[in-house]
């Protein structure tokens, strides 16, 4: 009977291990898996079908089921969203803008490293056709991505091209959209070539590097002459 009552108290405090403070922790961790599970599952998903592609496909072809997703997303929204905060959010450099605005190094060499990390950064599958699939659906990341490239390097890069041709401030005197319209023609032509690799399925050369500072000395050496032009165009206007 001693014996059998011993067994019965290691096995009571077995099970108060086992049900103690590390049972929740571990329930947590296996929430916070299944959780990135479902957003890496559907970064992948998303990049292949668009948005179109319902969540309960994407259920199935996780095997779980439908309800488990939205156990952790409420919506498709909210789900989209958090692939928005992964794929976009998460890649984005906080040295970008401050690399931008940097008048220790001219412009040109401004522009060809910030470039040259974006293209590092950016030119993956999953980033590009999510970033098209958006575009089309109105799901608000192309747009709202674009508004940090915006901020963040196309109109700081054409007030530092006022500095440095010793034009007008951009302050006294605001950047006109067809400023703005120079610069987003340099970031269209580098990013066109994620385009042509992971929408289109066409070769693109394999020194994006070079590629990059042919684009960014091309731009550069058109704009010194062009940029004069617009603004003093601008100015007679807002005259």
């Amino acid at each position: 009977m001693a014996r059998k009552a011993q067994k019965t108290a290691k096995r009571l405090v077995r099970k108060r291990t086992e049900t103690g403070k590390s049972a929740p922790k571990r329930r947590n961790m296996r929430a916070a898996d299944r959780e990135r599970a479902i957003v890496d599952e559907a970064i992948r998903f998303f990049a292949e079908r668009g948005f179109e592609g319902q969540t309960r496909e994407l259920a199935k072809r996780m095997g779980i089921t439908h309800s488990a997703i939205y156990r952790h997303f409420p919506s498709k929204e909210a789900l989209i969203e958090r692939v928005y905060q992964d794929v976009y959010l998460s890649r984005w450099s906080p040295d970008w803008g401050p690399m931008i605005r940097d008048r220790a190094l001219p412009l040109e060499a401004r522009l060809t490293r910030f470039y040259l990390d974006y293209v590092e950064r950016v030119f993956e599958y999953n980033w590009v056709r999510i970033f098209v699939f958006s575009g089309m659906k109105s799901f608000g990341i192309t747009s709202r991505y674009l508004d940090i490239v915006r901020r963040e390097i196309i109109e700081p890069a054409a007030a530092e091209l006022r500095h440095e041709l010793k034009l007008p401030d951009a302050k006294a005197h605001a950047l006109s959209e067809r400023e703005t319209e120079l610069f987003w023609g340099l970031h269209g032509r580098i990013f066109y070539l994620a385009i042509r690799k992971f929408i289109y399925a066409t070769p693109i050369p394999p020194d994006l590097g070079a590629i990059v500072r042919d684009a960014v000395q091309t731009f550069m050496d058109g704009a010194k002459t062009t940029m004069p032009k617009l603004v003093s165009s601008t100015s007679r206007l807002g005259a």
